[in-house]
C-alpha cells in the first residue's frame, strides 16, 4: 500500500474541488439552478431559497479526475465509480426536474427507485464478475456467514436503503459534507489496513473533494450539493464498505445516517398509527433546530457524534 499516493490523491481532489467551486457556482446561478425550499420546513431556511444547488457536480468531478489520475483501472475501480457516479446521476436527474419545474420534489418515488435499482444491479454484476467474497463479517464477534447468491439481493437493498439514509442527512449547511468526510476517513483507514488500494484511494479522493466543497458549503452556504451529491456519496460509501467487507461495520461508522433515516421512519409511523409526531420535525436535525439550536451548533454536534462513531467502527473492525 502506497500511503504517499493515497495522500496525494486526497490533496489533488481537494485542490480541484476548491478550483472548480468558483468556476461552476456562477454557472449554476446563471442557469437559475436554485434550491426550492419546502414550505413546511424551518422558517429560517426560507432565506436560502435560490441558493445554487446541484453542487455535487463540483466534488464528484474533482473526485473522478483525481481517482482517474492516480488509480489502477482494476475491477474495483469500475465498481467504485459506477456506484458513486451512477447514483449521482439519478440524483442529478432528480435535481434537474426540481429546478426545471420549480418544485421541491423531483423524480417520483418509483422513478428514483428504478434508477437506483439499475445501478445497484450493475454494481452487483461487476462484483459477481470479479469473484467477490459473498460472506459477511462482523469482527467483534468473530462472526462470518457465506450468503452465496443471496448476498447480491441483500447488497441491492443495502445500497438503496443506505444511500437514501445519506440523502436524508443533507439538510443543513455543511452537515453531510462533514459527516461523509468523517465516514470516508474511517473507511480509508480500514482499507489501508487491509491493503485495499483502490478503496483507500477512492475514499481519500472523496475526503479531499468533499472538504474542498465544504469551503463553499459551510454556513452560510454558497452552494448546496443536492441529490446529485448526496446520492453519489451514499453509493460511494456502500461500494467501499462492500469491497473492504465492512458492510455491517458501516452501520456503526455511518451511524449518523442511520439515525437520520430512523427518525423519518419513526415520525411517519407514529403519525399514521397514533396521529401524533415524535419529533418537532424530521429528519432529526430539524428537530434540534426547532428546539432552539443554531444551525451551526446542530452541524458541529453531528460532526462530533460522527467522529466518535467512526473511531468506534475502526476499533471494532481492527480489534484494537
Amino acid at each position: 500500500m502506497d500511503f504517499t499516493v493515497v495522500l496525494i490523491t486526497m490533496g489533488v481532489a481537494f485542490i480541484l474541488s476548491v478550483i472548480l467551486g468558483p468556476l461552476l457556482i456562477p454557472i449554476l446561478r446563471k442557469l437559475k439552478f436554485g434550491q426550492q425550499i419546502r414550505e413546511e420546513g424551518p422558517q429560517s431556511h426560507q432565506k436560502k431559497k435560490g441558493t445554487p444547488t446541484m453542487g455535487g457536480i463540483i466534488f464528484l468531478l474533482a473526485l473522478t479526475l483525481a481517482f482517474l489520475r492516480f488509480s489502477d483501472k482494476t475491477e474495483q475501480f469500475y465498481i467504485l465509480l459506477v456506484a458513486c457516479l451512477g447514483f449521482g446521476f439519478v440524483g442529478f436527474l432528480d435535481d434537474y426536474i426540481k429546478i426545471v419545474f420549480k418544485r421541491s420534489l423531483g423524480l417520483t418515488a418509483r422513478q428514483k427507485l428504478l434508477g437506483q435499482l439499475i445501478f445497484a444491479g450493475i454494481v452487483c454484476w461487476l462484483l459477481y464478475r470479479s469473484g467477490h467474497d459473498t460472506a459477511v463479517y462482523f469482527p467483534p464477534l468473530d462472526f462470518s456467514l457465506d450468503l452465496s447468491w443471496f448476498y447480491y439481493p441483500l447488497i441491492i437493498i443495502f445500497m438503496l436503503g443506505f444511500t437514501n439514509a445519506v440523502n436524508f442527512t443533507d439538510g443543513l449547511d455543511g452537515l453531510l459534507s462533514g459527516t461523509s468526510a468523517i465516514a470516508f476517513g474511517a473507511l480509508s483507514v480500514i482499507a489501508m489496513f487491509r491493503t485495499e488500494q483502490e478503496a483507500a484511494m477512492f475514499s481519500a479522493a472523496m475526503i479531499g473533494a468533499v472538504l474542498g466543497f465544504l469551503v463553499f458549503n459551510a454556513h452560510p452556504a454558497k452552494v448546496f450539493m443536492g441529490d446529485t451529491g448526496s446520492l453519489g456519496i451514499g453509493g460511494g460509501l456502500v461500494a467501499v464498505s462492500v469491497l473492504t467487507k465492512t458492510e455491517l461495520i458501516l452501520f456503526i461508522i455511518g451511524g449518523i445516517f442511520i439515525i437520520e433515516i430512523l427518525s423519518v421512519v419513526l415520525q411517519v409511523g407514529s403519525f399514521k398509527l397514533r396521529g401524533k409526531r415524535i419529533f418537532k420535525m424530521s429528519p432529526i436535525h430539524h428537530h434540534f433546530e426547532l428546539s432552539g439550536w443554531s444551525e451551526w451548533r446542530v452541524v458541529v454536534t453531528f460532526w462530533a457524534c460522527g467522529l466518535v462513531l467512526a473511531v468506534l467502527g475502526i476499533v471494532l473492525n481492527e480489534g484494537f
